[in-house]
């Protein structure tokens, strides 16, 4: 049985600290001792999905609000890699934006299709009040 890491961040609503969550997420995929894949590339992707993921936290769930915060849980396993990131908004309609034409001219969802497309498991859950993107790339 491996033993699970998981690094618990919350940064201020603000895009500036973007580059910085997803260089800890590309640190964490350079770790992973059992990943037999290209690593470079998995830092690249869990990069982007974070990136993605947190741009759309700041933006359209605590609407640029500068006095909100924004949590994420990244944590590691032999078997996966699962990023968590925390929202308080309205929430939205995962599935309806999963599968958004890249050839409409709506500007939306093209964030949620490259973390669909990037990972292997995405969830949108509603927790105590929280909402929860799960994201998870799956590591043998």
């Amino acid at each position: 049985m491996s033993k699970r890491v998981e690094v618990d961040i919350t940064i201020p609503n603000q895009t500036k600290y973007l580059g910085m969550i997803g260089r800890i997420g590309e640190s964490m995929a350079y770790s992973l001792k059992s990943y037999n894949g290209n690593r470079r590339e998995l830092a690249y992707h869990i990069n982007l999905v974070l990136t993605e993921a947190l741009a759309n936290v700041i933006n359209h769930a605590n609407k640029c609000d500068p006095d909100k915060e924004v949590k994420i849980s990244i944590s590691t396993s032999d078997q996966d890699l699962t990023i968590k990131v925390f929202d308080q908004g309205e929430g939205f309609d995962i599935d309806a934006l999963s599968k958004f034409n890249a050839d409409a001219s709506d500007e939306g969802g093209r964030g949620i299709q490259i973390i669909y497309k990037l990972m292997d498991q995405v969830k949108y859950i509603h927790d105590d009040g929280d909402n929860i993107l799960v994201m998870t790339k799956i590591l043998q």
